[in-house]
């Protein structure tokens, strides 16, 4: 049984990038053996195992072949003469596609090492194109790395076109698409995984709503030095867009309902954030915003707004109008009799008066 070190932390370690996940390959090893060495099998598709005291992953050197349509669409078969380099071939990426052995000696078949260095992002061979899903890493890794240098190879970007036109991206669930997604968000150049895409035309196929990106996209690097929270950023990416047609795309990819609620909101509230010169436009904003029920979504709007460099004046203003709204509560108004629809209609004049009082 020999270990090796493989995949994003012998990259990143090579690059001085920070990381804390490490993946391990198993050469020469059976299921049988790793389970009588007290690992925990985890694997469903192929063989992967926890170690018993680190918990980190070490799967068994593997090939694959490409059975069906998707990225679904692999048979592995995993023995213990499947070489290293075989393992390290069916790899995405030449820079993914380096392994460390237990003396820290590297292995690299495949040229990472010089990729690293000319910062390139290349597939390792034309057995990328038999997954879609790689589509959507090489563009994530491109948005991750790209403050560093780093772009798409041209024969990768050719293969990636390729790919899409031969409808590839069309078997990619919209489930694992957002996975995708939401972890590109998190980079610090977000706004690369969409350019990406756009080259390479899956942009077109996975996010139609998006056929003019280049509004969202600028606001996206303008906001991602500013925020690194997905929820806000991906609220930016889409804040030009019709509030219908943005509903649409949060469906299409299955965006969890935070980020739907949010984005929906910001499209149809920013021009009244812009406009809100009055402490009746700004309670009525609080209203249709339901800032009283969701304060903490209010506030994200809020910060929105700010990314995109909507009146700070006015920002402030519906903070200071949340915040006096809020302080007028139902209990003084129901010991003074008032209940049923006069107290609704109590609450809001209190509260209108309270943000018309602190009005600046």
């Amino acid at each position: 049984m020999q270990r090796y070190l493989v995949g994003g932390a012998v990259r990143d370690k090579l690059l001085g990038y920070p990381h804390s996940e490490h993946d391990w390959v198993v050469v020469g090893s059976t299921p049988e053996a790793m389970l009588a060495a007290g690992y925990k099998p985890v694997g469903k598709d192929f063989p992967v195992f926890l170690h018993p005291q680190t918990n980190e992953e070490y799967a068994l050197a593997r090939t694959e072949r490409k059975s069906g349509s998707g990225y679904h669409g692999f048979v592995c078969h995993s023995s213990p003469d499947v070489t290293l380099e075989q393992d390290l071939a069916r790899r995405d990426l030449t820079i993914n596609a380096i392994a460390e052995d237990e003396h820290g000696q590297l292995i690299d078949p495949y040229g990472g090492r010089n990729d690293l260095a000319q910062r390139q992002l290349r597939h390792v061979s034309p057995a990328f194109s038999e997954d879609p899903l790689r589509i959507l890493r090489v563009a994530r890794f491109a948005a991750r790395y790209h403050h560093l240098g780093f772009a798409v190879a041209a024969e990768t970007m050719a293969l990636m076109t390729t790919m899409v036109a031969q409808g590839e991206a069309n078997h990619l669930v919209a489930e694992r698409v957002w996975k995708e997604t939401e972890r590109a968000l998190t980079e610090p150049n977000p706004e690369v995984f969409f350019a990406v895409l756009q080259q390479c035309g899956a942009l077109a196929v996975l996010f139609p709503a998006l056929a003019n990106p280049q509004p969202g996209l600028n606001n996206l690097a303008r906001c991602a030095p500013q925020t690194n929270y997905p929820l806000i950023r991906f609220a930016v990416l889409c804040a030009y867009l019709d509030a219908k047609v943005a509903a649409v795309l949060c469906e299409q990819i299955k965006a969890p309902n935070d980020y739907r609620e949010l984005t929906v909101l910001a499209t149809q509230q920013l021009s009244a954030v812009a406009g809100a010169d009055t402490p009746q436009q700004a309670f009525a904003i609080l209203e249709a915003a339901d800032a009283l029920r969701r304060p903490e979504r209010f506030t994200q709007l809020l910060e929105v707004c700010t990314q995109l460099s909507i009146s700070n004046q006015n920002v402030q203003r519906l903070q200071r109008a949340l915040q006096s709204a809020t302080a007028i509560v139902a209990q003084p108004l129901l010991e003074r009799g008032f209940i049923g629809k006069a107290l609704g209609e109590q609450l809001r004049i209190e509260r209108l008066r309270t943000i018309e009082e602190n009005w600046l």
